[in-house]
């Protein structure tokens, strides 16, 4: 089981792993050992995700969402396969939780006279400024 907070608890069978051989420097190691983690979690159907946060996840999540309603994480930070294993299952736990808030709503507010009025003030000013720098006539 992985806890992602007191609620929400991921099963074991809602998770699979994968393991291959990871990619970049490491010499005999990398050709011979499995490293790379790749996670995949069910998200769509999982019965401790409510439909909105599904909803958030999904935006979150990017491509790493399979069209089936999968998240599939690969990591091959390290040499070692249980290192691995811990981070992907660390950064699907921070991505759930940060699929848990809900965003703010935005409310939608008026400029106020005010600062409208000195506003066009200061554009008035600035093009003062700018015409100010022009040619000078030798007549005046």
């Amino acid at each position: 089981m992985l806890h992602v907070t007191e609620a929400i608890v991921i099963q074991e069978w809602e998770l699979s792993e994968q393991f291959t051989r990871s990619q970049g420097p490491g010499g005999q190691n990398v050709n011979k050992v499995e490293t790379a983690v790749e996670l995949r979690f069910e998200a769509a159907r999982s019965p401790n995700l409510p439909d909105p946060v599904k909803r958030r996840l999904q935006r979150l999540a990017g491509r790493r969402w399979t069209l089936d309603g999968a998240i599939v994480l690969l990591v091959q930070d390290t040499r070692s396969q249980a290192r691995n294993r811990d981070l992907a299952r660390e950064r699907l736990v921070e991505l759930i939780r940060r699929a848990l808030v809900a965003p703010k709503r935005r409310i939608a507010t008026r400029p106020t006279l005010g600062s409208q009025k000195r506003r066009l003030k200061a554009k008035a000013v600035r093009g003062e400024v700018k015409t100010l720098r022009g040619r000078v006539d030798d007549n005046e």
